[in-house]
């Protein structure tokens, strides 16, 4: 409301100096009316529009950038002032100007002062805490830090539905050389990795599209990426997400191990989908579909409707069927969730399922002790057991 109400004291501020501006211009009795009675208005009017415009457009703005433009033109100034007093002694009388040539001449030099601070403090504004060597000032965020979004998880998605739960209140930061690599991704001539960049845009697509999130572009521009050298993509976003005092959030298990040795907290989406997994524990039952066969004997495959992979001892003639199981035991490893267990083998009208702690049945029921029930011997979470 109070932004609204400088807005409108800007507008009104602005009719006023038109009108002033149009009072000043009128000609005296007798003389021709100009066209600058309506041109200086007019002029004013349409300069005060495009700032009011501009205003409402940018609703982001940045203090960095801010500040900059700001300091930046104190500095032309002040630096164009200077040279002007010292060089202005120097043209006239090696060159002879006049004063006319003079007055131009000062302008010049502020002018392009006044550039080149501004221009300098904006390509260096992420160090701009220089000018106010013990000032700083930090923007309020709501919940914790910042989250710099990968390749990889832009292109997996989920992340987007995760946004969609509101469980993410942070900002998103996706930075400039993530979006070009998404960008050649989506132009390669591979048609696998042209539907996986196409698919990674979409999603960018979707998250800038999303009210409940705030999502930022990022140059990344820091101090850390200038250093002349060519960085690869993960060493980069390691870097900036270290500059800005954020997370990294990916599903790359090497890029994990990489922002965890620099000290750079990182957000895994495999591991967050696994802590979500429903746990299991040894003695229950439940309803799987065994698919195929592991490669251990006798031993039986399926899945659970999360992906968890399910290893049913004495399972392999059980193929193509639901059988309900009895959990034996469960492996959790980097790469996700296993189950082992066994057919159930109650007898009708006992509802007490054999012990967990006798092990799986392998080959030939009845057998606790073949080797197969070792979970550490069956399959890694990619279909093999």
């Amino acid at each position: 409301m109070l932004l609204w109400l400088i807005r409108g004291a800007y507008i009104a501020l602005i009719a006023g100096i038109a009108l002033f501006a149009a009072t000043l211009v009128i000609p005296q009795e007798g003389q021709p009316v100009g066209a600058s009675v309506v041109l200086a208005p007019l002029s004013i009017l349409a300069l005060g529009g495009f700032v009011l415009f501009y205003d409402l457009r940018e609703k982001q703005k940045q203090m960095t950038t801010i500040s900059a433009v700001y300091f930046g033109m104190l500095l032309g100034l002040l630096l164009g002032f200077l040279f002007s007093m010292g060089l202005e002694p120097v043209f006239e009388t090696a060159f002879g100007m006049p004063p006319p040539m003079l007055k131009l001449t000062r302008v010049m030099i502020t002018v392009v002062c006044c550039y080149v601070t501004v221009s300098t403090l904006l390509q260096t504004k992420d160090e701009f805490r220089f000018i106010i060597p013990y000032v700083e000032f930090a923007k309020e965020v709501k919940g914790g830090r910042s989250l710099v979004l990968d390749t990889s998880v832009i292109i997996d998605g989920r992340v987007a539905d995760v946004c969609d739960t509101r469980l993410i209140d942070t900002k998103l930061i996706v930075p400039r050389f993530v979006l070009q690599e998404l960008q050649a991704i989506a132009d390669s001539s591979d048609k696998l990795k042209r539907n996986r960049g196409r698919r990674g845009l979409d999603v960018l697509k979707r998250l800038q599209s999303n009210p409940k999130i705030e999502l930022q572009m990022h140059d990344g521009n820091v101090a850390e990426l200038r250093t002349g050298e060519r960085i690869r993509v993960d060493e980069r976003l390691v870097l900036l997400a270290k500059a800005l005092n954020a997370r990294v959030v990916t599903n790359d298990f090497n890029l994990n191990k990489i922002a965890q040795l620099q000290g750079v907290d990182v957000i895994n989406l495999n591991e967050l989908a696994n802590a979500m997994k429903t746990v299991a524990l040894p003695g229950e039952g439940m309803t799987v579909r065994i698919v195929k066969a592991g490669d251990q004997p006798g031993q039986g495959v399926g899945y659970l409707e999360d992906g968890t992979m399910v290893v049913v001892e004495a399972g392999r003639a059980l193929i193509g069927q639901e059988v309900m199981i009895v959990v034996t035991s469960v492996l959790q490893t980097p790469a996700g969730r296993m189950i082992f267990g066994r057919p159930d083998q109650r007898t009708s009208g006992s509802h007490t399922p054999l012990p967990g702690g006798v092990g799986a049945v392998a080959g030939a029921p009845g057998d606790s002790r073949n080797s197969a029930a070792d979970p550490t011997r069956t399959t890694e979470p990619g279909g093999k057991a």
